[in-house]
């Protein structure tokens, strides 16, 4: 569990450097751009090779907290179409992306919760309520500060077509191949 929680507290601290260190995260990348983004990603995979490590042993000796009904694993599935439309309209730049602000934020909190919903251990509520918990954070504190321009697509309607198709697209490839082969859970399909 030490090892999941050390990923969880590496991975957040650095996504939330902009929260809790602006002054510091813009100096550091006014010096030197390409050194500053090499260091968050380096950090950053440190932290996802932690969470994954950590999660699989934990996964091992599960500490049961709460369980839900069945039927939830099927509102868990539908709100992770979502998920994928909302993550591919933060590249992808249209009518959704404008709508709903953050969509890359949104899709997070997405992510979480469906996930709390159907997975009740402390390895799960540690893992999916840091993510939601720093989700909202991380959104509450875009209201008092100015977001930074992010490279992304133009903005045209051709990407909401894009998002909803692709997002639609990975969702049916993640239901019927790709998760039970890569997690090793079945989905809400079966």
């Amino acid at each position: 569990m030490l090892l999941l929680v050390t990923g969880i507290i590496v991975f957040i601290g650095i996504h939330s450097a902009s929260v809790v260190a602006l002054p510091l995260r813009d100096r550091l990348a006014a010096k030197n751009e390409l050194a500053w983004k090499g260091f968050y990603s380096l950090v950053s995979l440190v932290g996802i090779v932690l969470i994954c490590i950590g999660y699989g042993e934990a996964r091992l000796e599960p500490v049961v907290l709460y369980s839900t009904p069945a039927w939830m694993r099927h509102v868990a599935g539908l709100l992770m179409l979502p998920f994928f439309v909302f993550f591919l309209a933060s590249l992808f730049p249209g009518r959704i992306s404008r709508a709903v602000k953050h969509p890359l934020l949104i899709s997070a909190k997405t992510w979480a919760l469906s996930h709390l919903l159907v997975n009740g251990t402390l390895a799960d509520v540690l893992l999916f309520g840091s993510f939601l918990a720093w989700a909202v954070m991380v959104r509450i504190s875009l209201k008092s500060r100015e977001p930074r321009k992010i490279p992304t697509a133009p903005e045209t309607a051709m990407n909401d077509a894009i998002a909803l198709l692709g997002g639609s697209g990975l969702y049916a490839g993640t239901v019927l191949w790709w998760y039970e082969s890569l997690i090793g859970v079945a989905t809400f399909v079966r």
